[in-house]
């Protein structure tokens, strides 16, 4: 909990010079600044080092900075946590959830590997440390096809929190599982009608979705990855024009880094709705990041005992991923 004297934006001066005190406080804290790319285009840019949620937690936990500053969401500064246990970890909001986090509580998902004990509990890093402490091994959507085929084949898998990124990684490797039925709010809701309707409207583009969406999205997709593996497709593709569907902060790294071509966000079910605009992403702002460099807080605080019990899996998926480049190498849809 911020202290007694803690700024609140209320006390935050309008004339302030925000990017300037930013700055500021990065060098006065030896702070490092990370901003996942599903942030607005703003807090990208001043960030020190943007990217997915893992790569972005080794990257910090690989300078000397006193301080991490996560411009993401709550589980991903609890990764930077348990990866950099004696740094500073502060978030600028600490009602920035996840829907997949939400929907898969420590006690439920105790509950469910207790239904199936002979089963290998693979977990998305999109959950809290308690379920990553209940879990035999982390994936990322870059790196789970991997993980998964490197598991005992006599073993049964558990596979949470998210439904469709599971049953990606079942048609992928033919491995049945069993499902924990969550889903990540913007990836839901995407509408397959009205995609196709836009590649109708777009016959040249190619379609790239994120494999957090439903199968229906997926289908229609030249290319399924992860973020950063969506954004290298792109990148290296002949093609000018592009249909992303995934949260669209990401274009703004697409047409900084390629501002020839084209990119347009996947649609909802109405056809034009900002559905792919994460609403838990969007609460961390250029002021509430000032006053976590100021009030050192939120600050995210894990527990040792939970803190070494959660980086078991992590470092057991960090040995088996070896042979994955952290950006992720994406897989193109059938």
């Amino acid at each position: 909990m911020p202290s007694a004297n803690a700024l609140t934006e209320a006390d935050i001066d309008p004339t302030l010079d925000l990017h300037a005190e930013i700055d500021r406080l990065r060098k006065e804290r030896n702070a490092v600044i990370l901003a996942h790319y599903y942030q607005e285009g703003e807090i990208q840019d001043l960030a020190d080092f943007v990217g997915d949620s893992l790569d972005l937690s080794r990257k910090a936990a690989a300078t000397d900075a006193d301080m991490i500053v996560f411009c993401g969401v709550r589980f991903m500064g609890e990764v930077a946590k348990i990866l950099s246990p004696t740094k500073l970890v502060v978030i600028p909001d600490a009602d920035a959830g996840c829907s997949l986090e939400e929907g898969c509580r420590p006690e439920a998902f105790k509950a469910f590997r207790e239904k199936h004990p002979d089963h290998i509990a693979v977990t998305y890093i999109n959950c809290s440390a308690e379920v990553k402490a209940l879990s035999d091994v982390i994936v990322t959507s870059s790196n789970a096809e991997t993980i998964i085929r490197q598991l005992p084949t006599d073993r049964p898998i558990l596979f949470a929190p998210d439904r469709h990124l599971g049953a990606y990684m079942q048609k992928k490797t033919g491995r049945q599982m069993t499902l924990w039925p969550g889903s990540c709010i913007i990836h839901e809701q995407f509408s397959e009608k009205e995609l196709v309707k836009l590649t109708v409207r777009h016959p040249h583009a190619l379609v790239a979705a994120h494999p957090e969406c439903p199968e229906g999205i997926l289908a229609h997709a030249h290319h399924v990855g992860s973020t950063r593996a969506i954004l290298d497709f792109v990148l290296a593709s002949e093609a000018k024009e592009f249909i992303i569907a995934t949260e669209q902060h990401i274009i703004h790294q697409m047409s900084k880094a390629a501002p020839h071509k084209t990119f347009i966000p996947a649609p909802g079910a109405d056809g034009g709705c900002s559905c792919s605009n994460c609403p838990f992403m969007a609460l961390n702002t250029l002021e509430k990041i000032y006053l976590c460099l100021r009030n050192d807080a939120p600050a995210i605080t894990v527990p040792e005992e939970l803190r070494l019990a959660a980086l078991k899996p992590l470092e057991r998926m960090l040995e088996m991923s070896k042979s994955v480049p952290m950006s992720g190498a994406g897989s193109n849809a059938a």
